[in-house]
């Protein structure tokens, strides 16, 4: 997601101990997958009390996210890429992004051990733990142990609790689960903003060209990343600094070959090259399912009465 440059830039690191600030820290630890409203409460929290203690704010993630490296051939799908996350976390105005690295060492280790890091690299004097989260050997790292280690080891730990839609804690698994059924408004407003695909546009066969819709085609290159269910999408895309509306299609093109999953967007009054721009492709609505046509003719019959229904859906939602 292009975001606009906020009051600071946000300083992204490899490992703690690459951490200079002579500034004492106020850190959490998560993977914070989609940076979501449960994420973002746990950020405002992190933010005030950093504000009020004159801490700077850090927050861990690790990569490869733990389920991956244990098993490189799992089917989760993460709703961030590492830059992305970066975007989304810059524009929460967190001082330190740290993506330190998962390993074998790191897994089989003692919760104490990784704390004692953070104070030794850190300086860290307050570290905010969400409501489930856990780390170390055997998940030992709960809020309930490390809170034992507050007053041997000199910091303090506050504890976020959950926050809830409907009674229902948000997670990042809820809005994966959203995503893969295609309910696209209710994910969007467990994140707080619209979900989004990043990727280079490459040349395709040229079929939307005949049909008088022309796609840019959408190549995604982290196999871990999330697409939302096939169908096709009302979609928005900032290129050059200017918001382009289109429509996509997520999916196999089964009335065309049906053989390989294709991400392709058609923009409305849009005619410039783009070929091998990378673009942030946000998701607003999603039209139907992806068809099986007789013809071209019919699909472009279709195409057509899409155009027009995602054209009468942005009128009516004021975004054109």
């Amino acid at each position: 997601m292009q975001t606009q440059k906020l009051y600071s830039i946000l300083k992204s690191l490899q490992s703690i101990a690459d951490y200079s600030d002579k500034h004492p820290a106020s850190v959490t630890i998560g993977s914070f997958d989609g940076v979501h409203l449960g994420h973002q409460k746990v950020l405002e929290q992190l933010k005030k009390n950093s504000a009020a203690h004159q801490t700077k704010s850090v927050v861990i993630c690790f990569d490869p996210h733990p389920r991956i490296f244990f098993d490189a051939n799992t089917d989760l799908r993460l709703l961030n890429t590492n830059k992305e996350k970066i975007e989304l976390l810059e524009k929460q105005q967190i001082d330190y992004f740290i993506l330190e690295k998962f390993t074998k060492d790191f897994a089989d280790q003692e919760p104490e051990i990784f704390i004692r890091a953070l104070i030794k690299h850190l300086n860290m004097k307050y570290l905010l733990i969400g409501y489930d989260h856990q780390f170390g050997k055997n998940r030992n790292g709960n809020f309930e142990h490390i809170k034992a280690l507050e007053q041997r080891l000199g910091f303090k730990t506050i504890k976020i609790d959950a926050l809830k839609e409907k009674d229902l804690a948000l997670s990042s698994t809820k809005i994966r689960q959203t995503l893969q059924n295609g309910d696209i408004e209710h994910a969007n407003k467990y994140l707080g903003y619209c979900y989004f695909i990043s990727g280079k546009v490459v040349q395709g066969n040229m079929i939307g060209r005949k049909l008088s819709f022309p796609t840019a085609n959408i190549d995604i290159s982290n196999k871990y990343k999330l697409i939302p269910k096939n169908g096709v999408y009302i979609v928005r895309a900032t290129i050059n600094r200017k918001n382009v509306y289109g429509m996509m299609n997520i999916g196999y093109r089964p009335t065309i070959d049906g053989k390989k999953l294709i991400s392709e967007v058609h923009f409305f009054d849009f005619d410039q090259d783009i070929y091998e721009q990378e673009i942030d492709i946000c998701f607003l609505h999603r039209m139907r399912d992806e068809q099986k046509f007789n013809s071209l003719d019919a699909l472009k019959k279709q195409l057509q009465a899409d155009k027009k229904n995602a054209l009468e859906w942005l009128d009516i939602n004021r975004l054109k």
